[in-house]
């Protein structure tokens, strides 16, 4: 009989319903999730629970939320598993899957417990969490790209971070030399999360998180809006967009497949953005966009 007091839960996944599948995981109570991914083999998630859930109980939910992403065409490449989480700490295998991660040309995210050596690169701290957003993730890191290209240029003085999770995108934009941050999600773990990770940075001083939905804040138009949230909410999100991104302002919004791309951008078409540039890695496309009168599309990342 094992001694752990935890449970893991494992199975492949398919880029099309990861995102889905983590953030059911997080509802289910997980104390911490992975995604692991092995040449030729598909990704597979790892969720890590406390043993006061019952086993067959979580199993069967997470079968039942798999039958559901079937009964909408979605084909889930692998069945759950759940066993003890035998002669390891799930913080141990939690974090032995963050490492430093260099992205773009000046960015290096890393966990707290990592003394990544100097490069030149900025190193941006991010304690992985139960908030979304540590820099592993294409989705994340598409964003990071456009925002790093978009900020060489030069910063400007405000800036809106929607479903701002661990808040990289915020403290990003922050450490890039954007005056003040504000940055917005609904989790209250998420607002927590977001702070700790702003005062591990040192930029308390220019990164405001609040607790709002998005679809609620009322907040003051801003030159630069960054969103990484699944393509439904872009949808549902279109028109209000101009609202908090000034003429002229950049809009970058991340958590879109691939596939999604040109819906999201004909969206944001409709309401007086157009398509500047846009990233797509592993999958994921972060679209950039600016309000006002088209412009011509340039370089893809």
């Amino acid at each position: 009989m094992s001694s752990s007091r935890y449970w893991e839960l494992s199975l492949a996944v398919s880029p099309d319903v990861s995102e889905g599948l983590t953030n059911f995981v997080w509802e289910l109570g997980a104390l911490g999730v992975v995604e692991e991914e092995e040449p030729g083999k598909p990704p597979r998630l790892r969720a890590f629970f406390s043993k006061t859930e019952f086993a067959a109980a979580l199993e069967e939910r997470v079968r039942v939320y798999l039958d559901g992403l079937r009964a909408l065409g979605f084909e889930p490449p692998g069945e759950p598993s759940v066993v003890a989480l035998a002669d390891e700490d799930w913080a141990d295998a939690w974090r032995a899957h963050f490492r430093p991660v260099a992205v773009g040309r000046s960015l290096l995210v890393a966990p707290p417990w990592e003394r990544p050596p100097r490069t030149g690169r900025l190193v941006i701290t991010i304690e992985p969490g139960r908030a979304f957003g540590t820099g592993q993730h294409g989705s994340t890191v598409g964003c990071l790209l456009r925002l790093e290209a978009l900020l060489a240029d030069g910063a400007p003085a405000q800036a809106i971070d929607l479903g701002t999770g661990s808040g990289i995108l915020a403290i990003t934009a922050a450490r890039l030399g954007v005056g003040a941050v504000l940055a917005v999600d609904e989790d209250p773990d998420a607002v927590a999360s977001a702070i700790a990770n702003a005062a591990r940075n040192g930029v308390c001083d220019r990164v405001r998180c609040v607790l709002a939905p998005a679809s609620s804040l009322d907040a003051p138009a801003a030159p630069l809006v960054v969103a990484n949230l699944l393509a439904a909410a872009h949808l549902r999100l279109a028109a209000r967009y101009g609202r908090w991104v000034t003429d002229g302002g950049t809009l970058i919004l991340g958590g879109i497949l691939d596939a999604e791309a040109p819906a999201v951008a004909q969206a944001l078409g409709a309401h007086g953005f157009a398509e500047r540039a846009r990233a797509s890695v592993e999958g994921w496309t972060s679209l950039e966009l600016r309000r006002g009168p088209r412009a011509p599309l340039h370089d893809h990342a």
